[in-house]
């Protein structure tokens, strides 16, 4: 006999993601000096203009949270968030010692990814993000992101 577990458990809500990583970030600056939460803003507003889904928007919120320790592997495994939501917020998480290619491979294998990659990459390589970059770290950057934008076919 088929046994009743109950309706799923509920989502965060875009709101409820989006209050999270900003918490999580709390205090955090990128590279040119900004509150973090400004870059994850600027994700999940790319990722909502290239015609993501709400999954996809939850993620580009959470996109580095694991990956700069502001939440942990365990918070985001227990986390009421779609499996495909969790899936590409793992599969945007560098790890250590991992060569751009195989994080390239892995943000294609996995269905939705790389239009968040896609939408980090595009803030990232701002020019105006950029020229407030000393030329050395603007330079170093600005390679690593064309270079990952070949890895997934971007151009």
């Amino acid at each position: 006999m088929p046994q009743d577990f109950g309706p799923p458990a509920p989502t965060l809500s875009l709101a409820e993601v989006e209050a999270t990583a900003r918490a999580a970030h709390a205090g955090q600056r990128d590279k040119a000096g900004r509150p973090y939460a400004e870059h994850l803003r600027a994700v999940a507003e790319g990722v909502r203009a290239r015609g993501g889904d709400d999954e996809q928007i939850a993620a580009a919120w959470l996109h580095d949270a694991v990956e700069d320790d502001a939440l942990t592997g365990r918070w985001l495994d227990e986390a009421p968030l779609s499996r495909r939501t969790k899936d590409i917020v793992l599969a945007l998480t560098r790890r250590a010692g991992e060569p751009p290619e195989a994080y390239a491979a892995r943000i294609l294998a996995t269905p939705g990814a790389r239009l968040v990659k896609e939408a980090d990459l595009a803030h990232n390589a701002d020019p105006g993000r950029l020229a407030v970059l000393d030329e050395a770290t603007r330079t170093r950057l600005a390679e690593k992101y064309t270079r990952m934008r070949a890895l997934l076919g971007q151009g």
